[in-house]
């Protein structure tokens, strides 16, 4: 099945790594020069150069793509491929800059049958699969914390496309909140508190929120973006307290105790490539999507994530 990667990023080049092993063609589509000329030297793989609209007119549309562009365009560029005829995509998070451009990919999607899976790629992390495995042998979660800070004094001086830091909750932090609630179940029911404003983030500065979720496991979050601190989740059984953080290791609590555990975990393809990549890559190809977050989903999502940011 032929394939292509839009995008000639930091991302692209993440994929490509894994690309490179599991297909033996695929076309890498760029805009820029200097990016393309960046990415040859580093994978030995050509890139056609000139933009998406420029690859369509010339060469036959693909039956898959991965889209890994700014946010700022990730939904335009997933709508052009749907309406030339790609059937599948995988779209790097957040799939657009906020719940109107989500809305009409979707409903692009829809009118021409195609699929369009959100690449949230912590959920394919080899601990966060593991941690799954744990919580059905102690017969489920019973809460969840998870926490999502941002390093302000990092983020603020970044050049972004236009919009991107002032949705930064939905462009970058919903990572966390996407791999919780894929852990736990959504939010059903909950509260949510925000406050403070920041040069570069207007709507919000701390955030701390509570609630219930539709598998009926209570959580709570928080997060400081002005404060130290870094991404972590929690997710408590009858008989154990399972910490993600870093979200790439496993560790136990067990009750009865107070000692930390390291849960080994066989990670060596998250420590070969970015992590998740492999696994994420490795379900698209293979047409495995139980995983994933798809488009029409996202779109439901996308009012539990501006409630936390205070996007409302």
């Amino acid at each position: 099945m032929s394939t292509w990667l839009v995008g000639a990023g930091y991302m692209a080049l993440e994929y490509a790594k894994v690309l490179n092993e599991l297909v033996s063609e695929y076309e890498v589509i760029g805009r820029g020069h200097k990016s393309a000329i960046d990415f040859e030297s580093s994978t030995n793989h050509s890139v056609r150069q000139g933009g998406l609209s420029k690859a369509l007119k010339e060469l036959k549309p693909p039956k898959q793509a991965i889209v890994a562009v700014g946010v700022e365009d990730l939904s335009k560029v997933a709508a052009e491929l749907v309406r030339s005829g790609v059937k599948r995509i995988l779209l790097e998070k957040p799939g657009g800059i906020n719940k109107q451009e989500i809305f009409e990919l979707n409903s692009v999607a829809k009118s021409y049958n195609a699929k369009i899976l959100i690449a949230y790629n912590r959920r394919f992390y080899e601990s966060t699969m593991a941690l799954k495995e744990l919580i059905a042998i102690d017969g489920g979660a019973t809460s969840c914390i998870f926490e999502f800070t941002e390093w302000s004094h990092i983020i603020g001086p970044l050049k972004k496309g236009p919009g991107v830091k002032d949705a930064w909750f939905l462009a970058n932090s919903s990572h966390i909140a996407d791999l919780a609630f894929h852990i736990c179940g959504y939010p059903k029911d909950f509260s949510a508190w925000h406050g403070g404003s920041l040069s570069w983030h207007n709507a919000s500065e701390r955030f701390c929120g509570s609630g219930i979720t539709d598998k009926d496991i209570l959580f709570s979050y928080h997060a400081d973006w002005s404060a130290p601190g870094r991404w972590g989740v929690e997710v408590l059984t009858r008989k154990n307290r399972y910490i993600l953080k870093p979200l790439e290791k496993l560790q136990v609590i067990r009750i009865g105790s107070v000692k930390l555990e390291n849960i080994a975990i066989d990670d060596a393809n998250d420590l070969k490539y970015k992590p998740g990549i492999y696994n994420q890559i490795k379900a698209f190809l293979e047409a495995d999507d139980a995983m994933f977050c798809l488009i029409e989903e996202q779109l439901k999502h996308i009012d539990i994530y501006n409630k936390i940011a205070g996007y409302d």
